[in-house]
């Protein structure tokens, strides 16, 4: 990224630091706003530490921030419309779903303060809060949470919910959570939105599962190469599928017109023996039958002739069921994987 600075009206210092804004946003790939409101300043330090390596996070005023986007420009201003509130600006080589991902890992659980709205509903579960008998059970009672003293200590008789998400957590609300060791909210930095290639993403498009966009993909991939299949149209992945069905088919066709083929042949005398064999199981006169056939057991239902629809069935079978396929073949799955990897790094 470049473009020509345009500095010269405001002090130096903020010359400096929108120089120096301008050449993370230049040296990175991926660049992000994230939101920062809330995090202590020891977690915020700590949090720089874990991403030294992967991305760069810098954290100034919202005005020097605009400015230093509009000076780059190149679409990557189009994140000025996240800049409202505390945030920075996080530059990173990895792509935007990988960022997003490595943020949403980083994230910690956290007490909540009065006056701070609930991220979910906050619920005290039921079981022993493990403090002694005294005023503390009135303090439950009073937001909400059915307590009583049992054995000793004050019990929550039962799961009690005392904020719903987005409420105002009230100050008593906030002091029993406390005492408790409850941390009802992660604390992390929030990517509001990131430009990269050109592209701009939002948390909400970045926040997906990868193992249902895996399965998604791979169940395209099966589906894909079962209408290749069906359809006859040959590709590196099912010219062999394809082959092994034509042979079958013509095997299968060898039998019933019964051509006289080196690959068909020993099937017909099997299925020629099974056949004479069937037959001298019907009749009764010993002395009718030549030595070899006497006390002959007629065959198994369907003898050689079911044996040939089976192979044939099972080769049709191989063709339909692409989904039993690609479970078997690991060609499919490990591009998919390969693919997905570098997607989301």
């Amino acid at each position: 990224m470049s473009a020509e600075r345009k500095t010269e009206t405001i002090p130096q210092w903020k010359k400096e630091e929108v120089d120096d804004i301008v050449d993370l946003i230049e040296g990175y790939s991926s660049v992000g706003i994230v939101n920062v409101t809330g995090i202590p300043s020891r977690q915020l330090q700590t949090m720089r530490r874990n991403l030294h390596g992967s991305a760069e996070l810098r954290i100034s005023r919202n005005t020097l921030l605009e400015r230093a986007l509009d000076e780059v420009d190149e679409g990557v201003e189009e994140l000025k419309q996240y800049i409202s509130g505390e945030v920075g600006l996080i530059g990173t080589n990895d792509n935007p779903f990988g960022l997003f991902q490595q943020l949403e890992a980083s994230k910690s659980p956290a007490p909540i303060g009065a006056g701070e709205v609930a991220p979910n509903e906050i619920v005290i579960p039921e079981g022993d809060t493990g403090v002694d008998p005294g005023p503390f059970v009135g303090e439950l009672q009073s937001i909400g949470a059915a307590a009583r003293i049992m054995e000793g200590s004050i019990h929550v008789t039962e799961d009690s919910v005392v904020a719903e998400e987005g409420d105002e957590v009230s100050e008593d609300v906030a002091n029993v959570l406390a005492e408790l060791g409850m941390e009802p909210k992660e604390v992390g930095l929030d990517l509001r939105g990131v430009f990269s290639d050109g592209v701009l993403f939002e948390a909400d498009e970045l926040a997906i599962d990868v193992e249902e966009y895996r399965a998604d993909i791979e169940a395209a991939a099966a589906r894909a190469r079962n209408l290749s299949v069906n359809a006859v149209y040959p590709t590196a992945q099912t010219a062999p599928t394809l082959v092994q069905k034509a042979e079958g088919e013509a095997k299968s066709l060898g039998l019933q017109a019964e051509i006289e083929s080196p690959d068909v042949v020993p099937d017909l005398v099997s299925k020629a023996d099974g056949q004479v064999r069937a037959l001298a199981a019907q009749i009764d006169d010993e002395e009718a039958l030549p030595e070899e056939l006497s006390d002959v057991e007629a065959p198994a239902a369907g003898g050689a002739d079911e044996e040939s629809t089976d192979e044939e069935t099972e080769s049709d079978t191989e063709a339909e069921d692409a989904d039993a396929e690609d479970d078997e073949e690991d060609d499919d799955g490990d591009d998919g994987g390969d693919a997905l990897g570098a997607m989301f790094g």
